[in-house]
């Protein structure tokens, strides 16, 4: 559906030209002492990989240098390559919903998917909703996104707007409603019009946090009570931008909602596409999907090897 590898590098175009530029660069070196180390793990911080999953990848990496007694720069690169890979390579606790690339009937053989998406307000959540519906749309399937954040009439006029766009049908209310009955009737028109998709946007900021995540934990059981195996994807919206900071707020979502996978947006916004392994390692949770540019076909499948042979390229 997507151009893998041509999109994935232009999403870590920034992150290739800085930071791991400067990784790529260490190993044209002839030698890689004690200090080279240090300088590679400081380097890895410094692109928002994070000190304990830099700390916890260097580790990995001096081990297979050991035991496999490599010596070579050339070999050193490429251990560090495989190490990098195997972090990414995240494995779900439990049977992920097919992904919109490949588009197949839920579990129980009914349609639709039903896919919650959660992540807080700027994140790009309702873009990143339009981008997915832009490639089932694309593929000739229906596609139904629902409005539930009716905290921001601004949220429910941007999905309509996207709707259009893509090609998509929009069920909304008034501002102000329950989201729970918006997300309710979308996945009833999603059945009765045998759409293959029904997309629920969510609220990201209310006036607390405890209020925001019990709504969507709300939203989640009126989802259930019309397919017992739904939300078949439970997908976390991130702001490659924000870092770091990003990853508490990842916490608390996953807490509240058992988020299922991540689409991590505006990657190619960040000079620290360092992030993505902080994400794998700290948070345990796959990545599906990046955000390679504002296009609406500006997105990725996720894929470890592809990403890891990007930014070194």
């Amino acid at each position: 559906m997507f151009d893998l590898l041509k999109k994935t590098e232009l999403g870590v175009k920034k992150s290739r030209e800085t930071w791991f530029g400067k990784i790529a660069n260490i190993f044209n070196r002839a030698s890689f002492g004690d200090e080279v180390w240090e300088e590679l793990e400081e380097l890895l911080i410094s692109a928002d990989v994070g000190v304990e999953t830099a700390s916890k990848l260097m580790s990995k990496v001096r081990e297979r240098v050991k035991t496999d007694r490599l010596s070579e720069v050339s070999q050193i690169r490429g251990a560090l390559k495989a190490e990098m890979i195997h972090l990414l390579n995240v494995s779900s606790s439990r049977p992920l919903a097919p992904r919109h690339s490949d588009v197949e009937r839920s579990e129980g053989g009914e349609f639709p998917q039903i896919i919650l998406v959660v992540g807080v307000n700027g994140s790009g959540k309702t873009t990143s909703i339009a981008k997915l519906a832009y490639g089932l749309t694309s593929q000739g399937n229906r596609v139904i996104l629902a409005a539930a954040d009716t905290f921001r009439a601004a949220a429910i006029d941007q999905l309509r707007h996207w709707g259009g766009k893509v090609g998509a049908e929009v069920i909304a209310h008034q501002p102000g409603g329950d989201p729970g009955a918006v997300a309710y009737d979308a996945v009833q028109a999603g059945y009765s019009r045998h759409a293959q998709a029904v997309i629920i946007d969510t609220a990201g900021r209310l006036h607390t946090k405890f209020n925001l995540m019990e709504e969507l934990k709300k939203i989640k059981r009126v989802v259930a009570k019309q397919n017992v195996s739904a939300p078949h994807r439970v997908m976390l919206v991130m702001d490659a931008t924000t870092g770091q900071n990003g990853l508490a707020q990842a916490k608390h979502f996953t807490e509240a909602v058992d988020v299922t996978d991540i689409f991590l947006a505006k990657l190619d916004g960040t000079a620290r596409g360092g992030i993505v392994f902080a994400i794998c390692d700290q948070l345990k949770i796959p990545l599906s999907y990046i955000g390679t540019g504002e296009k609406l076909e500006d997105i990725a499948t996720f894929d470890a090897e592809v990403f890891v042979n990007a930014i070194f390229s």
